[in-house]
């Protein structure tokens, strides 16, 4: 037999191999004791189309593993064929769409039965210049002193963070939820971990309100809002998501409205926009017509009041990315196509105004400033290297800003006078442009690490410091002075992304996206 026969048999050989391959039978070998029999996570992420939808090469996660996680390779033990068939079968949607109740969310419920809170904080660092980073590369949170930018403490959290963590309005507490519906607690002043709570199976993000009492979670799935007891990660409520006609709807985001006491929900399935009262003496709020001739009396369609009441705001078609003027009166958010922005007045419950924001607007990165004295809004635009500048006072264009790319996060402080813009996008992504605040014009571009992705700036409490990432496995923190631009340290991180200063956010500095 000559050389070519050797190779043909051998190739019809293993020819049933590939046709033999079981992924059912594969997954419940090599992935079910840490994704669960129904593909909806347990110590790893749910592996279902609705949590896979922007992970990228899964059959390398298969073949190799994950660094730094519990993800190990499965080269050695599954053939290429069989890899692929598993990548087809866990993207598959599943027979039935699972449901998640409070029972669910109960059972999951994990508290460290070893915590004990401190009665002060067990550091020196002053607690509200605490900035915390997301180190996505590894799934762990750094906590920095803002003043000697000293690591305090790193602490695993769950797989995958997404959406800003929320503190307590003490400062004390921060509350970090992962997309696979995870929500941890962690108490900053004893740098321990408290517990966590599975609220939902695909989550977005999560939103505190006024009070401090209850966390809101925005659910992809199943179509709900679960809240939160602060205090011990109990469910309290959960709403089923389902617009007038009775279809139901994925939730884009929640928002908190300290100002509103209420929690503001993007609908991505309904032209609706939901406002949840966090306040015990709100509403009523009626779903259909009010109508009454007789003194006292009145007749309507679903009306609710006291707290978590329900408001529905109809609107033209669904609207995402919300952004919020500082009094919480009116809220901007763009059409599915990202080609506009609407003005909704949340008072009167209706849109007043359009705005011209090309290029897919990313409204969760705006912030606000005074310019020559009226308040004007910024976002970038993920589709086009452009800035937009909106007049508050009347919704006009002030200016559209070139960039040398599409951005994704803006940042400053009152203390400063610059606006921070990253290039996330393009060939430019390792920039970051320094903007004044009242010309619009780039005053200067830094590039902390020439072919890297660089992204998000956050200031420390007083403005001092400017903390920009390098985006990158085997990336940094890189701290700017303020003031002068110049680099005063470069700390090692695992891939940060996210930065969040305690006394920022809970006093929704100026320049801070909320």
């Amino acid at each position: 037999m000559g050389q070519k026969e050797v190779l043909w048999a051998a190739a019809l050989a293993l020819a049933p191999l590939a046709v033999a391959a079981d992924p059912a039978a594969d997954y419940a070998e090599h992935c079910a004791s840490c994704h669960a029999e129904d593909r909806l996570g347990g110590t790893g992420p749910a592996l279902i189309p609705e949590t896979l939808g922007r992970v990228k090469g899964l059959d390398e996660v298969i073949a190799h593993g994950r660094p730094a996680t519990q993800m190990e390779g499965f080269a050695d033990r599954l053939s290429e064929p069989q890899i692929a068939a598993l990548v087809e079968f866990i993207k598959a949607p599943l027979a039935e769409t699972p449901s998640w109740t409070v029972a669910d969310i109960e059972a999951s419920r994990e508290m460290e039965a070893d915590y004990t809170p401190a009665e002060a904080p067990v550091f020196d660092a002053d607690p509200m210049n605490i900035t915390l980073v997301v180190e996505t590369g590894d799934h762990h949170v750094s906590v920095l002193d803002g003043d000697t930018l000293d690591v305090l403490d790193r602490f695993p959290t769950p797989y995958a963070v997404h959406g800003g963590p929320k503190f307590s309005p003490d400062g004390r507490y921060v509350f970090i939820m992962s997309r696979d519906g995870w929500v941890q607690k962690y108490d900053i002043w004893s740098l321990k971990e408290v517990g966590r709570v599975r609220a939902g199976l695909n989550s977005r993000n999560i939103a505190m309100s006024h009070d401090g009492k209850w966390l809101a979670v925005a659910n992809y799935l199943p179509h709900t809002l679960t809240i939160l007891s602060t205090e011990d990660l109990t469910p309290v409520k959960v709403l089923e998501v389902k617009a007038r006609d009775g279809s139901e709807s994925r939730v884009s985001a929640v928002y908190q409205a300290p100002q509103r006491r209420s929690f503001i929900l993007a609908l991505k399935d309904a032209p609706e926009i939901w406002e949840v009262a966090t306040d015990p003496e709100a509403g009523p709020f009626h779903d259909g017509f009010v109508h009454s001739h007789e003194k006292g009396m009145e007749e309507s369609v679903g009306a609710q009041k006291g707290l978590f009441a329900r408001r529905r705001i109809v609107i033209e078609e669904p609207l995402d990315d919300f952004f919020f003027d500082p009094d919480y009166r009116h809220l901007i958010g763009t059409n599915r196509e990202g080609t506009k922005g609407v003005v909704v007045n949340l008072d009167v419950g209706r849109e007043i105004a359009e705005l011209p924001l090309p290029g897919m607007p990313h409204l969760g990165s705006g912030i606000t400033w005074d310019r020559n004295g009226h308040k004007v809004m910024a976002t970038p635009h993920l589709n086009e290297g452009v800035l937009s500048v909106i007049d508050m006072t009347d919704w006009s264009l002030v200016k559209a800003i070139k960039t040398n790319g599409p951005g994704f996060f803006l940042r400053s402080h009152e203390t400063s006078p610059h606006v921070w813009a990253d290039v996330f996008f393009g060939p430019h992504r390792d920039e970051v442009h320094i903007i004044d605040k009242q010309t619009l014009e780039i005053v200067k571009t830094l590039n902390p690490a020439p072919g890297k992705t660089v992204a998000h700036t956050e200031f420390t409490r007083d403005g001092k410091y400017a903390l920009v990432s390098i985006w990158e496995d085997d990336g940094a923190v890189v701290v700017y002075d303020a003031a002068t631009l110049e680099e005063v340290r470069r700390l090692p991180m695992r891939k940060p992304s996210g930065k969040y200063n305690v006394w920022n956010k809970i006093t929704f500095s100026d320049g801070t996206s909320h």
